[in-house]
């Protein structure tokens, strides 16, 4: 017998659920980590579209994009193409979410040194570099604690093609007056292994922020969903 779509809870509107399957109100009750991703993404998006429910659309929109880190990661024109998030407010509710995230962590690095809070900066770095599609150079400044001055992304493009210039490195660090730095800088294809150049780069780097007192504390490496830190490797 062919099932009517109204008997799948994930093609209902949410009104039509029962009270206690409302992510709303099953938030306010159990709290937020007794709702799925899913469930989550749905009280962002509010309604479906027609013949989808909301909570079927979201977890559409999850397998689309690879997970919740992948949806966060997306651009503005990624969501603008998505069938369902066509329209301004749903993609800036998302943008927005990811912004709040950004902020949130960096508050975090601003209030305790980044090398106590290792898991709070590769998600930083993730949510600031991942998504990019093409490659990404940024220092992170931090101050004499350790603590996050600044985050900048200092070049683009290809670093076997873009030259990242050890001199304008050091000049945003004496501009902040930094006495450390973080480097990082993403690899679209997802492999986060550090290439020769990666290394050889980091070498550069330390050695010249050496001549003006800047300290290089660590290599990050970043790719969506996956962070390695090349002194964690021993690669510093």
């Amino acid at each position: 017998m062919t099932r009517n779509r109204s008997d799948n809870p994930g093609d209902m509107p949410l009104k039509d659920l029962p009270p206690d399957a409302r992510p709303r109100e099953k938030l306010l009750a159990r709290g937020a980590a007794a709702l799925s991703d899913a469930e989550l993404l749905a009280l962002l998006l509010r309604t479906g579209l027609p013949g989808t429910g909301v909570l079927q659309m979201a977890q559409q929109l999850l397998d689309d994009f690879g997970g919740i880190a992948g949806l966060l990661h997306a651009n503005a024109d990624d969501l603008k193409r998505t069938k369902g998030l066509g329209g301004p407010a749903k993609r800036a509710e998302l943008l927005a979410v990811l912004e709040l995230s950004r902020r949130a962590l960096a508050e975090q690095l601003r209030e305790r040194p980044a090398l106590d809070s290792a898991p709070v900066l590769k998600d930083y770095l993730q949510l600031h570099l991942a998504r990019h599609r093409y490659e990404v150079f940024a220092a992170l400044f931090l101050d004499s604690q350790f603590r996050l001055i600044a985050l900048e992304e200092l070049f683009r493009g290809t670093l076997g093609q873009t030259s990242v210039y050890p001199r304008e490195v050091a000049l945003r660090a004496l501009h902040h007056h930094a006495a450390a730095v973080v480097l990082a800088h993403n690899h679209p294809s997802g492999d986060v292994q550090p290439s020769s150049a990666d290394e050889a780069l980091t070498r550069n780097l330390k050695a010249a922020l050496a001549l003006v007192d800047v300290r290089v504390i660590d290599h990050v490496i970043v790719a969506p969903g996956i962070t390695l830190s090349m002194a964690e490797k021993g690669l510093m």
